[in-house]
Parts: C-alpha cells; structure tokens; sequence
C-alpha cells in the first residue's frame, strides 16, 4: 500500500486521541529532526545554546560540548520521536513487528553521524558560526 494511502487509513480508523498524539510527536520529531530544514535556527540551535548554558553554569569551559550535547540530543529526540510514530502509523498489520530497538539504534546512529558532519563542517570553516568557543 502506498505511503498516502497507509496514512489515510490510519486517520481515518481507531481512537481519535492515539491519532493526534501520534501525529503530534510525528510534527514535533519533524520540526527537531534534520529532515526539516529550517529547523536548527528556530528550534535546534536555541535549544543547545540553553543546554551550553546550563552547563557553563556548572563549569565556565564546557560551553563548546553542552552546546554540541544539546544540539546533538535535539536531533535525537526528533528522529526517535519521528521513528516511533511513523512505526505506529505505517505499521502493516499482516508484516512481523519492526525491532524497536534496532530502529532507535539506527535512529541514533544517523543523528550521531549528522552531528559529528556540522560539527566537523564548522571547525574546518565551510560553515560559520558566531559562536567563538564553538570554532
């Protein structure tokens, strides 16, 4: 069954409260996860400056890896969020059970492997950043 039409079904059968929440999760795992575009200037970034800031409270020189823990930590959060709904929604009943360990590994792998790539991106120069203790 094609992606539209699985989607389809899914909204238009079954508890209408599971439906929102895990469409709700489905838009926040997109808007925090890598595959939205704008995401890292509006959510992303603020979200780590907080964390580098938190942790600069406790320790003045760990601004750089709070900064770099929250962002990747955000990225994270939404694939796994992204992961487990789309699992819900996309599940084929007459297919065996995906392995939801092994999707939250992939799912941490792949934020992992996009984090390191920025922050590699930002400490050769290609990208720039007004953060100074960042690059």
């Amino acid at each position: 069954m094609e992606l539209w039409g699985r989607l389809r079904q899914f909204v238009q059968a079954g508890n209408p409260w599971v439906q929102l929440r895990v469409l709700l999760l489905l838009g926040l795992g997109w808007l925090l996860s890598p595959m939205c575009w704008w995401n890292d200037l509006v959510f992303n970034l603020p979200l780590a400056y907080g964390v580098g800031w938190l942790v600069k409270q406790i320790h003045p020189q760990w601004f750089a890896g709070g900064l770099i823990a929250g962002y990747w930590l955000s990225n994270v959060v939404g694939i796994v969020l992204m992961q487990t709904s789309a699992l819900e929604v996309f599940h084929d009943p007459d297919q065996p059970q995906a392995s939801l360990r092994r999707e939250l590994l992939w799912g941490l792998a792949t934020s992992s492997v996009y984090t390191v790539v920025v922050y590699v991106l930002i400490h050769w120069g290609v990208i720039h950043t007004p953060i100074p203790d960042l690059a």
